[in-house]
Order: structure tokens, then sequence, then C-alpha cells
């Protein structure tokens, strides 16, 4: 069980971050191990390491724009920080809209092998020609209502499985004129958020639901997805501009490829 949670984690952690598709990883030692779910609390556990990673990364922006925005409310002052903060406010409530109204019927038709399959493809392609056509111009602050609106409505994709927020908020990001890095930073920035909502959202449901929570398995998920997720944010954006997209490119194509051969061995 240690084992099967350790890789778990370590799976959510290194893709959570990554234009890779987090449910196409961890879809495949459920199909080809038969390990079974490991339910709401690991759930809640990664997404807290997750979220506690990209805070800790980001402590000095995250605080810069958290007092710039208690500012901008006050009315004493608008900068560039504030409506940063603004525009990933806005960023976050498409997603939050698509997935109280439509979170039912992806739960239920959308969370299948075929479909994590078609769209790690499908998006993969999309990112390959958005960072062809780039123009790379842009800093996060630059993104405007617009186009904050616009990255909003691109994570609110990110309900599909298979398509990645990582991936499909870069893609939006560069087909905006972002810079590579501007476009990851503001990834990154925009996940806060989103992540923390959607591990509320969890943690209410398992806390209303009564279930018995597995404290060692949850505290073990935290460390490990933290500490991956961490790692993995340095190294992306340390490389990101090295590398660019294509490596990722080919390895959604590769990893769509085996989830197709997968799904069609269990036919």
């Amino acid at each position: 069980m240690e084992a099967h949670t350790i890789l778990l984690a370590l799976i959510q952690g290194l893709t959570e971050f990554l234009p890779i598709s987090s449910s196409a990883h961890l879809i495949l030692p459920s199909v080809l191990l038969g390990w079974r779910d490991q339910g709401m609390a690991f759930d809640v556990a990664v997404h807290l390491g997750s979220l506690l990673a990209v805070l800790y990364y980001f402590r000095y922006e995250v605080v810069s724009l958290a007092i710039a925005w208690q500012r901008s409310i006050r009315g004493k002052e608008q900068s560039a920080e504030s409506r940063l903060a603004w525009s990933i406010v806005l960023a976050t409530i498409p997603a939050c809209i698509i997935g109280v109204i439509f979170g039912g019927f992806i739960a239920d038709f959308l969370r299948s092998g075929w479909v994590i399959a078609v769209s790690t493809i499908v998006f993969g392609l999309l990112l390959w020609w958005a960072d062809k056509i780039a123009r790379l111009h842009k800093s996060e602050y630059q993104t405007g209502w617009r186009g904050a609106f616009l990255l909003g409505c691109a994570q609110a994709l990110a309900l599909i499985p298979g398509t990645s927020r990582s991936g499909i908020t870069l893609t939006a990001g560069l087909m905006l004129g972002m810079t590579r890095d501007a476009a990851a930073r503001f990834s990154f920035l925009m996940s806060i958020p989103i992540i923390f909502l959607a591990g509320s959202h969890q943690a209410t449901g398992l806390l209303s639901a009564g279930a018995i929570i597995p404290w060692s398995a949850m505290g073990l998920g935290i460390v490990v997805s933290f500490a991956s997720a961490l790692a993995c944010i340095h190294l992306f954006l340390a490389l990101l501009n090295r590398i660019g997209v294509m490596p990722f490119v080919w390895y959604r194509l590769g990893l769509g490829a085996v989830l197709f051969w997968v799904m069609a061995g269990q036919l």
C-alpha cells in the first residue's frame, strides 16, 4: 500500500505542472497493474502537496500580488502586480462555472481511457501548433482582461480528462503571444486558486460523507507530491526556453499511442 501511495503521489506531483496530463498517467497503474482507486482522501492529499509546492516556489510573487490586490480593492493603488492579480482571479472563474455545471457529466461520461487517449494526442498536437505560430513577446503582466479570460476558458477545457491543465494554459498563452516562460509562470500562478478550490471541494465532500481518513497515507501523499511537484516546477521553468515544447509533444503522442494500445487490448 505504501508503494502504491508513493508511486501515485510521485506521478501526480511530477505531472500536475508538466504539459503531459496527470490523468493520462494516473490511469496507467490502475489499467496495467490492477491497482484500485486510492480514494478521495488521497486526491485531497496530493492536491494539497501540489498546492504547497507552487505556493512555496512562488512565495515572493504570491505575497507581492496579494498585497497589491488588497491595495487595489481599497482604491489606494493600481499597479502591474494588482492587474496581474485581478487577471488570475478572472482566469479562475470559467473553470469554476464549467465545473459546477458539467462536473457530474464529465465524471460520469468522460473519465474513460479512450477519451484520455484522444485528448492526450489532440491537445499535444495543439501545443505543437501554438508553439510554431507563437510570437513570444508578451510577459505575464501583459495578458489584459481579454487574455486572462481566454486563458481561463482554456483552463476550463482541462476538465476534460487527458487535456492537461498546464498544457492547455501554456498552449493558450503561446497563442496569445506570451513568451514560453511567461505563459508557464502565469499557468503556475493561476493554478493556485483552482487547486485550492478543487481541493476544498473534495475535502468538504470527504468530511460530509463521514469517511474514515487514512492519515498516514495522506501525510505520505502530501510529502511526496510536494517534493516531486517542487522539483518539477523548478526544472520545467529552467529548461523550457532551452528545449521548447517539442519533447513534451512527442511524449504526449507516444503516451496517447500506448493508451490506445492498452485500451484496444481490453476489447
